[in-house]
């Protein structure tokens, strides 16, 4: 069996809410998770207060739990707030200052692959800046919306067709490839064509966020099941007046179990709800 912690979306800045991350520190400190898994946007306004703050929050959440077990791997990837695209619009510009704040605090590696027992998980970056191919005919989606390039997707392919069988096939990226029930948007652009490559590479779960709401999809694509954890916010920016929120997903040889958990302002904790089962 495999614990993930898929959080998304701290947003550390003027929309993150302190007692949220904390009692995420505490109850990571409580339970025992094999990998930590955050979809981008650890910061607000990709500035260095905000990357060091979420640098800690990564280090206070991955400490071993017992004292002397194995800490768990952690694999994180930028979101669209992490980018600086301002210093490199369409590629013009300073392009090295675009993640450079991210992988100063946070890791040097935009694309991490993450290996444990049983699975293998591929870090996707959905968020380039502004560039031609991110350009929507809404004005509102500039430097918002995610787009993935073949190269990525190739990158992918090669990583998982390595990958023992049984194992486990996992993306990480930030923007939501599947529709939000309240926003009502897809945050990633050309979604059917990127979803139909995951299902081609045998991918079995996506782990992202920017949509602000929690969501667990079951679909289906190129005759292959994925399952689509969607991570709320841990900011005061949840869609809809939602609760705050994570997902914790367990693997098991046969099933993928995806539970969220939401803020409850009354007891200081992310309460369990119901777990979603899903057949691999």
């Amino acid at each position: 069996m495999i614990r993930i912690l898929h959080l998304s979306d701290v947003h550390f800045g003027w929309p993150a809410v302190p007692a949220q991350a904390d009692a995420v520190e505490a109850m990571a400190q409580q339970e025992h998770f094999d990998v930590v898994a955050i979809s981008g946007d650890l910061a607000q306004r990709a500035r260095a207060g905000e990357f060091q703050r979420a640098a800690v929050f990564l280090r206070d959440i991955t400490r071993p739990f017992p004292p002397g077990s194995a800490a768990p791997a952690v694999i994180t990837v930028p979101g669209n707030h992490d980018v600086a695209w301002w210093f490199a619009p369409f590629g013009m510009g300073r392009g090295e200052r675009l993640y450079e704040k991210y992988r100063r605090y946070i890791t040097a590696e935009l694309e991490p692959v993450v290996r444990v027992p049983g699975a293998t998980l591929v870090g996707l970056n959905t968020a380039p800046g502004v560039h031609w191919y991110t350009l929507t005919l809404d004005p509102h989606d500039v430097s918002v919306v995610g787009a993935l390039r073949a190269g990525q997707l190739s990158h992918a392919a090669a990583v998982f067709g390595e990958v023992p069988a049984g194992d486990a096939r996992i993306i990480v990226m930030h923007h939501n490839p599947l529709r939000g029930a309240i926003s009502s948007r897809i945050g990633l652009l050309r979604s059917v064509r990127v979803m139909r490559a995951f299902g081609a590479m045998g991918v079995d779960l996506v782990l992202c966020g920017h949509d602000h709401q929690e969501s667990v999809h079951d679909v289906q694509e190129s005759g292959k099941r994925i399952v689509v954890s969607t991570a709320g916010t841990l900011s005061s920016r949840s869609r809809g007046g939602r609760p705050s929120s994570f997902n914790v997903i367990t693997l098991e040889p046969s099933t993928i179990g995806v539970e969220t958990r939401l803020w409850s302002a009354a007891t200081g904790r992310f309460e369990p709800q119901p777990v979603q089962c899903f057949a691999r």
